[in-house]
């Protein structure tokens, strides 16, 4: 009799062990596969500038900037305020200030696709960050799927405990019950 109670109790342990290297399998599970997104997240493939891009960034960074625009209000202020008050053999561009126009509209042919250059570079960083927030989002998922794993394996453990524990007790009860002769 004893020796069948401590066989269950050993089949009880046992059955508890399993269990825990089935747990410890799950998170081991999980640390290989978030290994690869981390990885990816914390060393993000090294990004090369070619002198032109550095260049369309600053050019980019400038002209956006309230620097710029009160620089070219103040040029061209001083430009009109010279071609209009100064002697008129010492105007370079008189009135309707033709050269000005011209210098105007190179400025703006060239700064357009610099700028444009400029903001398909920041198109790629978002593409790259909305990757990485994907990568983020997918880690959190395999997280909540593991501790389902887990969660669920608990409860299927501790039902068939249960049920083991109440048919050891139930064996024991009946042997209680047929030693007593009821």
């Amino acid at each position: 009799m004893k020796n069948k109670i401590l066989e269950s109790i050993s089949a009880i342990n046992k059955a508890q062990d399993d269990q825990l290297k089935k747990l410890h399998a799950i998170v081991d599970d999980a640390i290989q596969e978030e290994t690869l997104i981390i990885h990816s997240l914390q060393h993000p493939a090294a990004e090369y500038l070619s002198p032109g891009q550095k260049l369309s960034d600053k050019v980019a960074f400038f002209g956006g900037s309230w620097r710029f625009i009160i620089v070219f209000g103040v040029v061209i202020f001083v430009w009109i305020f010279y071609n209009v008050y100064v002697v008129k053999d010492k105007q370079f561009d008189p009135y309707p200030f033709i050269l000005m126009n011209l210098v105007l509209s190179c400025v703006a042919a060239l700064q357009a696709p610099v700028i444009m250059m400029s903001q398909n570079r920041k198109e790629e960083k978002d593409r790259k960050r909305a990757e990485n927030d994907y990568l983020i989002n997918l880690k959190a998922e395999i997280e909540i799927r593991n501790l389902h794993q887990k969660i669920n394996l608990l409860m299927e453990e501790q039902i068939h405990k249960l049920i083991e524990t109440q048919a050891v007790e139930i064996k024991l009860l009946n042997d209680i019950q047929a030693k007593l002769g009821l």
